[in-house]
């Protein structure tokens, strides 16, 4: 516990020395932050929907980034923090399906608990939606070309994964889950080559 502490502790003072280098408004942004990380690990004993609170905090870097370079929020942050929760929403069901049978044992509610086998068709509106809203903020942002490609691969990525899970089978479900980190490597090259032409 003492080294889980320690760590802790080292981890939140680099944290907070990244944030003292933004802006004032990016460093009020950083701070507000910590309220959904602190709520989120409560969230499984009151709702069926803790991952929405997951998204909450794991997305707050969308709004970071563009308070970061802008000093501001605009309506393409707010729509990629959005579709950045749809698409946690989706890929942490699947995660949380690992554990569905021991979670109803012991109360842990979760999404995947809430759709059993409607998860497939939440899967389809969560990650659609994650889609369609980054897809409106890089409307709004004005993208290039590179970033429309990494978006699209991004959304094959997400049929992908409907097509080939079975919740039934927990280590599966573990393999589709790791593979977003794949999904999010590809809409990210695609901002990043967009990113690289802007400056060229």
């Amino acid at each position: 516990m003492a080294a889980a502490a320690a760590f802790l502790g080292l981890q939140a003072l680099v944290g907070l020395a990244v944030l003292v280098q933004f802006n004032r408004f990016a460093i009020a942004t950083g701070v507000a932050s910590l309220a959904a990380a602190a709520v989120y690990p409560f969230m499984k004993r009151f709702t069926y929907w803790p991952q929405i609170f997951l998204g909450l905090a794991f997305s707050w870097g969308a709004l970071m980034g563009w308070a970061a370079a802008f000093g501001r929020l605009d309506a393409p942050a707010y729509l990629l923090y959005a579709g950045s929760i749809a698409w946690v929403i989706g890929y942490d069901t699947i995660y949380a399906h690992q554990d569905a049978e021991d979670d109803a044992l012991i109360g842990i509610k979760s999404t995947a608990r809430l759709f059993g086998d409607r998860t497939y068709q939440a899967l389809i509106v969560f990650y659609g939606l994650a889609v369609i809203l980054i897809g409106v903020a890089l409307t709004l942002a004005g993208v290039l070309w590179p970033a429309w490609v990494g978006l699209a691969a991004f959304a094959a990525h997400l049929g992908w994964q409907i097509a080939r899970l079975d919740v039934g089978v927990p280590a599966l479900c573990l393999r589709v889950f790791k593979s977003n980190r794949d999904a999010g490597l590809l809409l990210f090259a695609g901002l990043l080559v967009d990113a690289v032409m802007r400056t060229a």
